[in-house]
């Protein structure tokens, strides 16, 4: 058996889950994977050539020997009732190319985003093993045509695959509502680079609240300003690419680095007295399981979270502090300054929420 894996993400961009699990994959069956790049399901906005530049943090990562990348052409025109049909010609030598790389054997077909292609690719194999990695509510994203597109090809997919991963409690909730077999795989860590950066830090009176991350629609700016306001003496550090600035003038003490690589990133994580994950409880955030949770914890961190997504669900973690409103915030800081984890801890908790913990227990190996 072979991976054929739909990304919803390009394999040069910075590792996510599709990179992780395709990575789990080899490493469980030493069996070959077909990547198959993402392309454009909406119409095209200016902003995305902006987004374009950020993502390819890491363009020259060349892809493994046992991974072969196909990258599909499409004209943008994916919302439009017929755009499969127009599409079908740009796709048929893909999906050609794919039956002669598969041969004889069974493939397990691994869509990470719903599409036409998907759909035509699913048909194409008719698979015995398929699943739908439901990483995000990818309706919620888009707009007009496009997100009904979206939400129909959405629907269309979940009936078609075997079995339907979801990474969040509110999309487990939406999907078995259909009647789909659910299963629930949260988000996690990469443990290879977890320890290599886990070093002690030094002690000072000033603290530093970090956030790693994008800095989107999402973010709430707000609280961020009434964090800086609370602390004055301490740094709040922010570093990741900006696509949504702040409304305001900031505080002095609030300051803005730009986007680093993953493993810089963890580097400066160890520089940070608190994790920080300040979204704002929207449509957009209600089904998002942050990685960066599980990296700050990692590394021993304190973690002061607003009340969105899955984050909601972890008042009563260790280390944890959930912010439900602006009036929380101080008393977040001082219970987070005061905490103090153990190595053991940090390592157990790392060692409970790798990728690998979550793939072994996701009940794939039926299909393999």
């Amino acid at each position: 058996m072979c991976l054929i894996y739909l990304s919803p993400v390009s394999w040069a961009s910075f590792a996510q889950r599709p990179h992780k699990f395709v990575e789990w994959f080899h490493k469980r069956t030493g069996r070959q994977v077909l990547w198959v790049e993402p392309y454009p399901t909406r119409f095209p906005r200016l902003s995305d050539f902006k987004r374009t530049a950020s993502v390819k943090q890491e363009a020259d990562k060349a892809p493994p020997q046992w991974l072969k990348i196909l990258t599909p052409k499409a004209l943008p025109i994916e919302p439009l009732p017929g755009s499969g049909w127009l599409n079908n010609g740009l796709w048929s030598s893909l999906i050609s190319e794919l039956k002669a790389l598969v041969g004889e054997r069974e493939p397990l077909v691994v869509v990470g985003k719903p599409s036409v292609l998907a759909l035509q690719v699913l048909d194409a194999f008719n698979p015995k093993h398929s699943i739908y990695d439901a990483m995000d509510d990818f309706p919620a994203f888009y707009s007009g045509l496009s997100r009904l597109a979206m939400a129909r090809r959405e629907t269309q997919l979940v009936r078609r695959v075997n079995k339907v991963w979801v990474s969040s409690t509110a999309l487990k909730t939406r999907w078995a509502s259909t009647g789909a077999t659910v299963c629930f795989v949260p988000n996690a860590l990469d443990e290879v680079l977890i320890p290599s950066v886990n070093l002690p830090r030094e002690k000072s009176d000033r603290k530093v609240f970090g956030y790693v991350g994008t800095i989107g629609a999402w973010f709430d700016w707000d609280w961020v300003l009434t964090l800086a306001k609370l602390r004055p003496g301490d740094v709040i550090r922010l570093i990741g690419p900006v696509f949504s600035p702040a409304p305001f003038e900031l505080p002095s003490n609030v300051e803005l680095l730009p986007p680093c690589a993953h493993a810089a990133a963890l580097t400066a994580m160890c520089e940070f007295d608190v994790g920080l994950i300040p979204f704002k409880r929207s449509e957009l955030t209600v089904s998002v399981d942050p990685i960066k949770y599980y990296e700050y914890r990692a590394l021993g961190l304190p973690v002061i979270s607003t009340d969105f997504g899955e984050m909601q669900f972890r008042e009563s973690a260790a280390g944890t502090f959930i912010c439900k409103t602006l009036g929380d915030i101080y008393a977040s800081t001082v219970a987070a300054t005061e905490f103090c984890d153990s190595p053991e801890k940090s390592k157990y908790f790392m060692m409970e929420n790798t990728w690998s913990a979550r793939f072994e227990a996701a009940d794939v190996a039926g299909a393999l």
